[in-house]
């Protein structure tokens, strides 16, 4: 009795190993993580090793405090709001409402490495647009380095992003927003993609990429986005002319989301745009995609 069930169970998992590698994808197809070059003495690999993780890497306050203190007083569409974060910190963010009698949800918008909640390419033309078109926004200032700081610098400091966008997300969630959309551009796509690689995205609606993967010269992205594993949708979206490393790395993107396999999930392209939207028309173009394709979703 006892060989007879051995051979019931051995048959049983040859069956479902069978069906299993039929399902899903040859791994050997699988993105591995990116072998990183050295840059000088510097051993890119340890920020490998350490992702997510907190160490002795620490934004620049400091920097931080003089960038609100100079636009703070500059805010001319919408209001400034101090979000609380843990230990009695706050962070700055900008809050519009929605032009709307009924407003569509809630955007959370996060600006590029080095910028600042209002800043004028992306971030403001997003943040404004949208609340033209029905949607409440939020624009949350994200952690800074000194100026020369690079995407590998920035590495380290993602984890100081993972409580604003928390703290953002519990700011709608207070005034009874359920419809929560985080839309991030350049680092701050990369800052995003570290939350949902450690938390999910059960907590937001759907995710907006604006400018997905770009790095610095000689720089790869350190670990693979998790569009794979994301149970929301996804909008990939880039410019005609963005940087190389952005354009490059949409096909691999768009495999990873296709392993997601979200049908609502999409990858745009704005024609003429550069990664900051300079060109006339282009940030308009790129609010209009945003509101068009969230405007499909069930």
């Amino acid at each position: 009795m006892k060989n007879m069930l051995n051979k019931i169970i051995a048959v049983m998992v040859c069956s479902m190993s069978f069906h299993a590698a039929a399902f899903f994808p040859n791994l050997d197809n699988f993105p591995k993580f990116p072998e990183l070059p050295k840059l000088g003495e510097f051993d890119p690999s340890s920020l490998q090793k350490l992702y997510n993780q907190f160490t002795d890497a620490k934004p620049d306050f400091e920097r931080e405090d003089r960038m609100i203190g100079e636009i703070e007083e500059a805010v001319m569409d919408g209001d400034v709001e101090y979000l609380p974060l843990a230990d009695g910190k706050e962070v700055f963010s900008i809050y519009m409402e929605a032009e709307a009698d009924e407003a569509k949800g809630g955007v959370i918008v996060l600006h590029s490495r080095g910028y600042h909640a209002n800043w004028d390419s992306v971030i403001k033309p997003v943040r404004v647009g949208l609340a033209t078109k029905g949607w409440h926004s939020l624009s949350v200032q994200m952690p800074v380095l000194d100026k020369q700081a690079t995407y590998y610098d920035y590495v380290p400091i993602f984890p100081y992003a993972h409580e604003r966008i928390e703290a953002a997300i519990d700011f709608y969630k207070r005034q009874g927003v359920d419809n929560i959309i985080l839309i991030a551009h350049g680092c701050g796509a990369h800052m995003a993609m570290s939350y949902f690689d450690k938390f999910g995205d059960d907590k937001i609606s759907a995710y907006v990429g604006v400018g997905m993967g770009a790095t610095d010269y000689k720089q790869k992205v350190v670990k693979r986005m998790p569009l794979d594993t994301m149970l929301k949708p996804v909008l990939d979206v880039y410019g005609e002319k963005d940087f190389p490393g952005v354009r490059r790395s949409a096909k691999d993107r768009r495999w990873l989301m296709d392993i997601a396999n979200n049908k609502q999930s999409a990858q745009k392209v704005i024609t003429k745009a550069d990664h900051y939207y300079k060109d006339s028309g282009t940030a308009d173009e790129l609010v209009g995609v945003i509101d068009t394709w969230l405007g499909k979703l069930n």
